[in-house]
């Protein structure tokens, strides 16, 4: 006798209210993941630029607020100092409080001056940078015996160059730059502020010129900000810390 084919064994077929909670439950599943994937991924930063065109004359200063919080961050002063036997014509920066600015020691290391940097140039944690005001340019007119005038720093006389900052956000630092343009004609200087840019991420560099990252935002609060103010006395007296060293350095010229 032939035995008789044994029933094939078939799958049962779920109920069409089961498949559409199996499929609703895959695609949370996946959506969560892709959700975990996301905030595994790091933080994307953005740099805020600030196009600018600010004319910074002697006798006059301009305060920088990179990020626009309604605080200054950097001063960039124009001024004018004399005394018994030479007058000093300077462009400096003056940071607040916690920030500095990527710049080198000039003569016996008393005194800073601010780097000129090129574009493309890297700022961030391993660039030079010094705390207190420094000086960009100065130049410095004998009045009295040879009417004479010397410069000093890197930006007479330069465009597109980069002033590299370091400043605070709720107590971290963030890297950005300033733009200017800086012309001196005899004795006068004349700066201007072209723009400026900051990275949000702290403590990741920006390049000189930089201004689209990851992700790019671009601030026209100061195309037309207010009449840079007049320099005040007090910051004025602050703009001439090198006077004594280079009159050390004059009179042991002259006895030559």
């Amino acid at each position: 006798m032939i035995p008789s084919p044994r029933p094939s064994r078939t799958s049962p077929s779920l109920s069409e209210s089961l498949q559409q909670q199996l499929n609703m439950y895959a695609l949370a599943t996946t959506a969560a993941g892709v959700s975990l994937l996301a905030l595994a991924q790091p933080a994307e930063g953005k740099i805020v630029y600030t196009p600018a065109h600010r004319v910074i004359p002697p006798h006059n200063t301009y305060n920088i607020d990179l990020n626009h919080d309604g605080i200054t961050d950097f001063t960039i002063g124009n001024s004018v100092s004399a005394c018994t036997d030479y007058c000093f014509f300077e462009l400096r920066q003056f940071p607040a409080n916690g920030n500095q600015a990527v710049g080198y020691f000039l003569g016996s290391g008393s005194f800073l001056a601010d780097l000129a940097l090129t574009p493309g140039a890297t700022i961030g944690p391993r660039s030079p940078f010094k705390k207190g005001t420094a000086a960009m340019a100065v130049a410095r007119a004998n009045q009295y015996s040879s009417h004479k005038t010397n410069l000093f720093g890197q930006w007479p006389n330069v465009r597109d160059r980069y002033l590299g900052l370091g400043f605070r956000i709720k107590g971290e630092i963030h890297f950005g730059w300033a733009r200017l343009n800086v012309a001196v004609r005899g004795t006068t200087i004349t700066a201007v502020l072209t723009g400026y840019a900051y990275e949000t991420i702290p403590n990741k560099p920006i390049i000189a010129g930089e201004t689209k990252g990851t992700d790019v935002e671009e601030s026209n609060a100061s195309v037309n900000p207010p009449t840079p103010a007049p320099a005040t006395l007090g910051l004025l007296a602050l703009g001439s810390p090198a006077l004594s060293i280079w009159r050390r350095e004059e009179s042991a010229g002259a006895a030559h």
